[in-house]
């Protein structure tokens, strides 16, 4: 098939961008697929063999010239997707969405736009049960969790020709807000993050990390929503009984949290490195240099951590939280060391990672960082069945075979009609009509 891309690419600094390389990489092989990217940088970036780094803005002419048979919308809940929302509607296609709600994303877009009309429109389309005042919250910047209440999902889950997402969880809570909607179910994969020794070494020389320390290791951006103050807080409690504690913050920081501050809070700024953004080619020998990972998660969309994944490849143990869409991977609880979420249909039985009850969260990660501090064989068998349920269930060819039952089935379906919001049923041509119109003149009827 002749496939249209629709992602943000390297190097952009998101973890779809790593992604959507690792998806194109295995579609080259049986397609032929554009990239459609949004930036100069972007289009200068590394593309895999046969593929094109497109402008986004070429697309409808290449398009109506030699029509692909399939677009697919790698869609996530930031700003890096602001770009392909006008084609979206005009062009249906597969979209993935890589969180389950984009109310975040959409609403900056409108409204940092002064566009509130238009915002007004959109949630009114997406949640019809609210009263018509309810914008007005998000209007006034009073929006905080009514960002996850209210997902914005209607108007583009109601108007693709293909729907997917990366946890079976997800996949149900969609399906059952659109009844009748097909949703795919795509493994994640992530690639292999093989580390070596002395790789690793380098990474605890470079940032002046002991040989003999206890290194817990948090990937991604430095947010509160990775639960960077309660991990704090724990290695306050745990550094009382191991003084080696450090801890490596691999990623970049934002401006809305502070974590020096929370680590000056928690009495451990001392023992706290924060790296700044690494390069994801650099990332299996960070990996590597940590004896364990935390990838804790809350608030959460839904969505699937890539990073805990990579961390799974690498073979670390890890510590997560207890959420929903990790209901069918088997953890062990700290508090009781009983296996949760074990079934016998899935291998392994042995717990892939430590969970943590987020209602019980700094006790619960006490108990943990305790557990696999003082277990170095608990910590070993962790990585291994980490390793292995990574290799059964997210390599990069497992996503690449559900992708390709996903594309089949959208390409295969109709456009769905939907009487979507004004805004939204733009053709594009509105502004070459003004321009014509300006001059006495009119775009006859169908033009392209």
């Amino acid at each position: 098939m002749r496939l249209a891309l629709f992602s943000p690419w390297p190097p952009v600094r998101s973890g779809i961008a790593d992604y959507s390389r690792d998806l194109a990489t295995g579609l080259v092989t049986r397609h032929e697929v554009d990239v459609y990217v949004r930036s100069p940088a972007e289009r200068m970036g590394e593309a895999p063999g046969g593929a094109r780094l497109l402008d986004t803005h070429d697309f409808p002419w290449r398009h109506a010239r030699a029509p692909y048979d399939l677009a697919i919308y790698q869609l996530g809940n930031s700003g890096w997707h602001d770009y392909m929302w006008p084609y979206l509607f005009k062009y249906p296609g597969l979209v993935v969405l890589h969180d389950g709600a984009l109310h975040h994303a959409r609403a900056a877009a409108l409204l940092s736009r002064k566009r509130t009309d238009d915002y007004r429109a959109e949630l009114a389309f997406n949640h019809p049960q609210l009263p018509p005042t309810a914008a007005e919250l998000a209007i006034n910047a009073f929006d905080g969790p009514i960002y996850y209440d209210w997902r914005m999902l209607r108007t583009v889950v109601t108007s693709a020709r293909g729907i997917a997402v990366h946890s079976a969880h997800l996949a149900a809570s969609v399906s059952a807000e659109f009844p009748g909607v097909s949703i795919d179910h795509l493994a994640m994969g992530v690639p292999p993050a093989d580390w070596g020794t002395a790789d690793a070494a380098a990474v605890r020389a470079r940032h002046e990390l002991p040989a003999d320390a206890f290194v817990i290791g948090a990937f991604g951006g430095v947010t509160p929503e990775k639960r960077i103050g309660p991990l704090l807080t724990a290695a306050g409690v745990l550094r009382r009984y191991h003084p080696a504690l450090r801890i490596l913050l691999v990623g970049s920081a934002h401006s809305h949290y502070d974590a020096q501050a929370a680590a000056m809070a928690a009495g451990v700024a001392d023992i706290l490195t924060v790296t700044g953004y690494v390069d994801e080619r650099e990332l299996p020998a960070y990996l590597g240099a940590v004896d364990v990972v935390s990838s804790l998660r809350f608030p959460t969309a839904g969505e699937t951590s890539a990073s805990w994944l990579r961390a799974l490849a690498a073979g670390r143990p890890t510590i997560v939280t207890d959420l929903a869409q990790l209901a069918d991977v088997p953890t062990m609880d700290p508090r009781s060391r009983t296996v949760l979420h074990a079934r016998p249909t899935l291998a392994p039985q042995s717990p892939v990672a430590i969970s943590v009850d987020i209602l019980d969260e700094v006790h619960s990660l006490v108990l943990a960082l305790k557990t696999l501090t003082s277990d170095a064989s608990l910590r070993e068998r962790l990585g291994a069945v980490a390793r292995e349920y990574w290799r059964a269930h997210h390599t990069v060819p497992h996503m690449i075979d559900d992708y390709e039952q996903a594309i089949a089935r959208a390409a295969a379906a109709p456009v769905p009609i939907v009487a979507l919001p004004a805004h939204l049923r733009s053709d594009g041509f509105e502004h070459a009509r003004d321009l014509a119109a300006s001059v006495g003149a009119t775009l006859p009827d169908g033009w392209q």
